[in-house]
């Protein structure tokens, strides 16, 4: 199967579930993650603001950042730029994707990030991760070597095998549901 069906597929079987499913099933992935070295070792961590069908992340975003440096990414024309999160109050809609990003500084010191939890369309056992096809992820996954990359996604969203080409940067770990 190739990246456009297989982005057509997982489409379809999340359409099955609303938001409120979603948050629910999104808990027990966080619970999870929580539990891991790489986790718990990290004093930086990456996460995303969660678009509807995506792993709800916003409770955890907020509840990280009082003992984590947790970054953001914003989306400035064809590239991701990281900011920190401060707060709600510090968050406004950014340019794409109708989601809240954090205004303030621009954070560069991507060799201090431990921890990446990358979203995705679909993951597979060996790492390899699926996304929305604009390279946003890769680009900025490229550029950060120390920190670990765990992918998060759905239990519907973990496949047997997702196509890959040269430019797609594999995950450490990756947390899905049954």
């Amino acid at each position: 199967m190739d990246k456009k069906e297989l982005r057509k597929q997982v489409k379809v079987l999340k359409s099955q579930y609303s938001l409120e499913q979603k948050v629910e099933m999104s808990r027990p992935l966080w619970k999870e993650l929580e539990q891991t070295d790489f986790f718990k070792e990290a004093r930086t961590v990456l996460l995303y603001w969660s678009m509807d069908d995506e792993v709800f992340t916003h409770d955890y975003v907020c509840k990280w950042a009082g003992e984590k440096i947790v970054l953001l990414p914003c989306v400035k024309g064809d590239v991701l730029e990281l900011r920190v999160f401060k707060g709600m109050e510090s968050l406004q809609l950014g340019e794409a994707f109708g989601i809240l990003e954090p205004v303030g500084e621009l954070y560069t010191d991507y060799d201090a990030i431990d921890l990446i939890v990358v979203p995705g369309v679909a993951f597979d056992r060996h790492g390899n991760r699926l996304g929305r096809g604009r390279g946003y992820y890769d680009k900025i996954l490229k550029e950060t070597r120390v920190a670990r990359k765990v992918g998060i996604c759905f239990g519907f969203q973990f496949v047997e095998e997702v196509p890959v080409d040269e430019l797609d940067v594999r995950m450490d770990l990756v947390i899905h549901g049954i």
